[in-house]
């Protein structure tokens, strides 16, 4: 029977668990049922989450960004057990490998720049950027802004142990094994913060005659009703996308990864460095994620299949394997998991009276790791945009379908910005992206523009970016990309660029004595945790 439109929304059900699904269900308990560490006698949410038992979660280690510390320390994880339980370890940005331009000779260094976590020094009182320019020849743009670049390269940790929990030195996110996060987060969920999990199949929707969802029928527990229907189904989206039929929007004609391998690998040894940043390695049909976890090493190859075969593709991951250690240089075809990509997202996330949340919603290929991000932001904007009542929905799904669409497009125009400044020309999949039918026009406009000024906020056309005008600074200049110089500058500005700048070199000396090695850090903290504050 059809909700009357003004009855509070009280039941929440989540289809699909995973991280999407446990993090939604976590953020949205410790917005409205949690006070003070405990949930309230008479909370204000029902919150079901249908999981099915035969969907595993795909373990290889995932990434995160630094609003991932914000989230778990809302939902009320300690820093110190996530990190104990994940597997996790610090990450404080992406190093890109070899993307600038063909592969270097033997004994020559790789090409290879950072985009850190940590916004330019000084941002909030002038924009460096156009001050670095006239130096861009001695100095790297990351270098001359930010301490992460060489914090990263010497392999040391965001912070110390006496620094309390989600607190930092440099901002950091993580590196974590994602089935073993999804677990944590449902015990936590269920334990703590009254969640019911039902591990069942859904075997049909049944839709009420405005289009709504009314309840979902499963094999073992019957039907489940709820005021407000969550699609963490992953790329199957089984509600927002198969039942409600909201179209997809392919970005294949655009980025054209389409195909994943991943593989867990050991460290040479017991001492091996861990790296406190995502290592992105170009390759002549894609790039390599190498991603640094406590115990091991999660390492894939994503690619186009419109320019490699599966098998070259596997020699390729082979080859790099053999590169970081001879001892799994012989990893059979057995070990790899096979994954297919979709590159695109739905024309709206938010129909009638479902929200689609992660992978159900879209996915364009993992690079620069904004997946867990979209799920935060998503699950946080719907935890507090939570509509009263069936009859405000539609007014608060309009206004996120906005927020939503917006970061997508922002989403294909910074992975495309990528490849479409690389001078890579050997190889035709590198070729291809730089072809004019590729190319968003909005991209192609901004380059335009940013070949005469340097990207600022005046470029970003909407509050709260996932990517801030510094992300672009720090990807254009760390590729190559050539802006004019600027043909004023007031002296008193430079004279304050010249201090930010000579700050940013002595809190790099300052930390370069005083953090950690990312390893030792993480040794640490399983042996005596954080400081808690």
């Amino acid at each position: 029977m059809q909700q009357a439109a003004h009855t509070p929304i009280h039941k929440i059900v989540i289809v699909g668990g995973g991280s999407a699904g446990w993090l939604t269900a976590a953020i949205l308990a410790a917005e409205h049922n949690v006070d003070r560490g405990q949930v309230a006698a008479s909370p204000r949410l029902d919150i079901t989450l249908i999981e099915s038992p035969d969907v595993a979660t795909i373990g290889v280690g995932e990434g995160t960004w630094p609003s991932m510390r914000n989230t778990l320390s809302k939902i009320g994880i300690s820093e110190t057990e996530f990190i104990r339980q994940c597997d996790a370890s610090f990450k404080q940005g992406s190093r890109f490998i070899d993307w600038q331009q063909d592969g270097v000779l033997p004994g020559q260094p790789q090409k290879q720049y950072l985009h850190p976590f940590s916004l330019p020094h000084g941002h909030q009182t002038l924009d460096l950027c156009p001050f670095w320019l006239p130096h861009r020849d001695s100095v790297s743009f990351a270098d001359a802004v930010s301490s992460q670049d060489c914090l990263t390269q010497l392999g040391l940790a965001p912070k110390t142990i006496a620094t309390p929990e989600y607190h930092f030195q440099n901002n950091y996110g993580y590196h974590l094994d994602a089935g073993k996060f999804s677990r944590m987060l449902m015990l936590h969920c269920t334990e703590k913060l009254g969640v019911t999990h039902v591990r069942d199949h859904v075997t049909h929707i049944q839709g009420l005659p405005n289009g709504d969802i009314d309840s979902l029928l499963t094999k073992e527990n019957g039907l489940i009703h709820g005021d407000l229907f969550i699609d963490c189904s992953g790329v199957k989206s089984l509600l927002l996308g198969e039942h409600l039929q909201v179209p997809f929007l392919s970005q294949h004609s655009v980025l054209f990864n389409d195909r994943a391998l991943a593989v867990q690998v050991p460290y040479a040894d017991d001492l091996s460095p861990i790296a406190s940043c995502t290592l992105s390695t170009a390759q002549p049909c894609g790039w390599i994620w190498d991603i640094g976890l406590s115990s091991r090493r999660g390492v894939g190859y994503v690619y186009s299949s419109s320019h490699c075969s599966d098998s070259d593709a596997e020699q390729s991951l082979f080859t790099y394997l053999g590169d970081i250690n001879p001892n799994v240089k012989g990893h059979g075809a057995a070990e790899i998991r096979r994954l297919s990509i979709k590159p695109g997202y739905r024309a709206r996330c938010w129909q009638n009276n479902c929200i689609a949340i992660g992978m159900a919603a879209g996915f364009i290929e993992p690079l620069e790791a904004s997946a867990l991000a979209l799920v935060e932001w998503s699950a946080n904007t719907l935890a507090t945009q939570l509509p009263a009542n069936r009859a405000v929905m539609d007014t608060i799904a309009a206004r996120v379908n906005e927020r939503y669409e917006r970061h997508w497009l922002q989403i294909i125009d910074f992975l495309k910005l990528h490849y479409l400044v690389s001078r890579r020309e050997a190889d035709a999949y590198w070729r291809d992206h730089r072809e004019a039918n590729s190319v968003p026009a909005r991209l192609d406009e901004y380059l335009a523009l940013w070949r005469h000024q340097a990207p600022g906020p005046q470029d970003i056309g909407h509050r709260e970016p996932l990517f801030p005008a510094a992300s672009f600074q720090y990807v254009l200049y760390g590729m190559g990309f050539h802006t004019a110089l600027p043909t004023h500058v007031k002296p008193s500005q430079q004279q304050l660029a010249q201090k930010l700048f000579s700050e940013n070199q002595q809190r790099t000396r300052a930390l370069s004595r005083n953090l950690p090695a990312n390893r030792d850090l993480l040794d640490r903290v399983k042996q005596a945790g954080f400081a808690k504050i």
